[in-house]
């Protein structure tokens, strides 16, 4: 069963952080999240950032969580997406991280969604520390600079991990970008694993092509391939047992898609990449371009 991150709202200037814990998704609940963890400079260090966006039948919120140095604390904010009065869609917030005061600017007024929690476009959350937007979100940029009244942070925040939970009958989509200096890849695992004469089969594409086709699913429910996109090598890791071998009430089938570096450095990677760990296991002021980005993809078949 997949685990999900808990969080609790810090009260606003509070400088009590709070912890999050680990608790089971419910199998039987569409759940959708997507939650990105990346690297940034916030009160004068480097802190991991996660941004967790869910969305269920009673709610749709976004939660930013700072981490301390070590990692032991976790400093949180909370937006609510779709709130009750239209002009909550457009808000500001404030929050501490060990003493330090952070801001958080959001306007989702004109968000665009597409069967996803995370917006498509026209929108932006920023997050503010030291007069610096440290972390941009969306692609209302100008609009984010000229009302948080910020500089441009002079190193960006890295992305190292994006995590996203999907719920569908056969299809699943979602969207990575492996290359910073190109548009995002659209990702595809289409499935067939109940028939009477049919064998399971799945097909996973990227960008309308498809790259892997497995037959016989029974026996390859777990494996990788190498792929090419954009001249590209791509890991893609699947492991779909519990999509043919668990009972009712399924668990997810797991895909990993991870770009190979031209030159693998040892010790490089992001921690956790392999597992449903909500930490990439990274709190140090070294150099972060040792760190290379991953998707994990967690599929819930609905019945």
């Amino acid at each position: 069963m997949a685990l999900h991150r808990s969080f609790r709202a810090q009260p606003q200037g509070s400088s009590i952080p709070e912890r999050t814990t680990e608790e089971p998704l419910p199998s039987k609940v569409a759940q959708s999240t997507v939650t990105c963890f990346y690297q940034t400079n916030v009160a004068g260090f480097w802190r991991n950032v996660s941004v967790l966006w869910c969305k269920n039948l009673m709610n749709h919120y976004l939660h930013i969580t700072v981490d301390s140095v070590g990692g032991e604390l976790h400093y949180t904010c909370k937006i609510d997406v779709k709130p009750w009065h239209f002009w909550s869609k457009k808000g500001y917030k404030t929050f501490e991280v060990e003493g330090n005061q952070v801001e958080v600017y959001w306007d989702l007024r004109s968000a665009k969604f597409s069967g996803c929690p995370e917006p498509i476009s026209d929108y932006y959350v920023a997050l503010v520390s030291d007069e610096e937007v440290v972390l941009m979100l969306g692609d209302y940029k100008k609009k984010a600079y000229k009302r948080t009244k910020s500089r441009p942070a002079l190193v960006e925040a890295m992305l190292l991990v994006k995590k996203e939970n999907v719920f569908a009958k056969k299809s699943f989509s979602t969207k990575a970008r492996f290359d910073e200096k190109r548009k995002e890849s659209d990702i595809v695992v289409d499935s067939s694993t109940s028939g009477p004469n049919n064998d399971p089969e799945m097909w996973i594409s990227i960008d309308g092509v498809v790259l892997i086709h497995v037959k016989n699913l029974q026996w390859k429910f777990r494996g990788n391939q190498t792929v090419i996109v954009n001249k590209q090598p791509i890991q893609v890791f699947w492991d779909v047992h519990d999509w043919l071998f668990s009972g009712p009430g399924p668990g997810p089938g797991l895909f990993i898609f991870k770009p190979e570096a031209e030159t693998e450095k040892e010790g490089s990677g992001v921690e956790g990449c392999d597992s449903d760990s909500s930490s990439v296991g990274y709190y140090s002021t070294l150099n972060i371009a040792t760190f290379e980005f991953c998707l994990v993809l967690y599929a819930y078949k609905l019945e």
